[in-house]
This record gives C-alpha cells, sequence and structure tokens, in this order.
C-alpha cells in the first residue's frame, strides 16, 4: 500500500503528526480537522481525504482524539522505529549535518535518526572523528551497514559522484537514500531517493520576491 500513496499525502501526514506531537492533550481531548487544516495550512476536507486513505479515526461533529491519531499517525508513518544513517561524503555540508543530527540526538534521546557511520576516501578525512563518530574509508560501508542496520545513505559527495556512490551503496544493501548533491540519481526499483537541492529551492524561492 505505501507505493500507492501519493508522496505529497506523506508529507502532509508528517506535518499532521508534528502538529499533534506539539499540542499537549489528554485522553477526553478532540481536535477537528479545520484546526489541524489551519495549523497545516491546508483544508479541512484535505486532512479528511488524506486521514480517510487509511482508516476512521475520528467521530462525525466531534473530530479526531488527539492521542488516538498521533498514535495512528505514528504507526502509518512507522515513526518509532530508529533509523540509522549513513553520511555518505564528510566535507563541509556532510560535516554540518553530522553534527546537527547528532547534537539532536542527544538532546532528543528519543529522535529517531541516528548516525551511525560516516564515509569519505580522503586520506586526510578517514580516521578522524566528527561528533565522536569516526569517518570510515567508503570499503568499509558493507560491514558497517550489516552490522549497524543501516537504512539510509545520506549522499554529500560533489555532483559528478553523486551516482556511483548512490549504486555502490545499493549494492552494499542501502534502500534509501537522501541527495544532498545537485543531480537527478538514476536508482533501480525497490531504491527510494528523496532530493533536497538547496540552490533549487533558493531559485524558486527568489522567483517570487
Amino acid at each position: 500500500m505505501r507505493t500507492k500513496i501519493p508522496d505529497v499525502v506523506i508529507r502532509r501526514l508528517v506535518t499532521y503528526l508534528r502538529i499533534l506531537t506539539d499540542i499537549e492533550a489528554g485522553p477526553d481531548d478532540y481536535i477537528s480537522s479545520a484546526e489541524i487544516g489551519d495549523l497545516a495550512a491546508v483544508n479541512s476536507a484535505q486532512v479528511r481525504k488524506d486521514l480517510a486513505l487509511f482508516g476512521e479515526f475520528g467521530k462525525q461533529g466531534v473530530g479526531y482524539p488527539v492521542l488516538g491519531l498521533r498514535r495512528e499517525l505514528i504507526e502509518i508513518l512507522g515513526a518509532d522505529r530508529q533509523m540509522n544513517i549513513a553520511i555518505l561524503g564528510v566535507g563541509e555540508l556532510g560535516t554540518a549535518l553530522a553534527r546537527y543530527l547528532t547534537t539532536r540526538k542527544e538532546a532528543t534521546p528519543n529522535y529517531r535518526f541516528v548516525v551511525k557511520g560516516l564515509f569519505d576516501v580522503d586520506p586526510g578525512k578517514v580516521g578522524t572523528l566528527v561528533e565522536g563518530v569516526p569517518v570510515r574509508h567508503i570499503d568499509d560501508l558493507e560491514e558497517v551497514t550489516a552490522s549497524a542496520d543501516i537504512k539510509i545513505g545520506v549522499i554529500t559527495v560533489p555532483a559528478q559522484n553523486a551516482q556511483d556512490v548512490v549504486n555502490y551503496a545499493v549494492s552494499k544493501g542501502i534502500k534509501g537514500f537522501l541527495n544532498f548533491a545537485p543531480v537527478r540519481i538514476k536508482a533501480p526499483p525497490g531504491v527510494r531517493i528523496q532530493n533536497s537541492d538547496v540552490t533549487s529551492d533558493l531559485q524558486e524561492l527568489g522567483f517570487y520576491l
């Protein structure tokens, strides 16, 4: 079923969960689709339509139980599972991401995204530490992927190297990637690529200003 749900719906569900997580609520507290929509910047009909794809969670005229809907969204999104991450490319961006994610985990113990490996080919970086995590040679990726159960590879290498790095990581068992390289990556069936191009996002924003 996961593959049949549009990406935009999943993004909205993540937003709904963040909203519900920020609300202090008891077992008898409800929230309406209109209230969720206002906080998520979508209309109430869209909220109801999104949630109806996964079941009936609310009561007509009353709304959704805050705690109950929060639990349902956590289960739907798998948000209670720890996701171990390998950062592939320990330049300025890779280092900054490693520091951010590691610091976030230290500040919020239940934060689910955990950096378990840092990889590079630069002899000057291999063997160093970033927030206590050793930088290893990319040749060690298979060993770490297996021992640390790596689920996500974060691509922070130059554009010309990104496809080769993803191909190599896929061959070592990684099936999901967050790609920061300014290039579109081709992936085989069953492998998920999420692109994040800061420059393109800024250019798009600049168009409206």
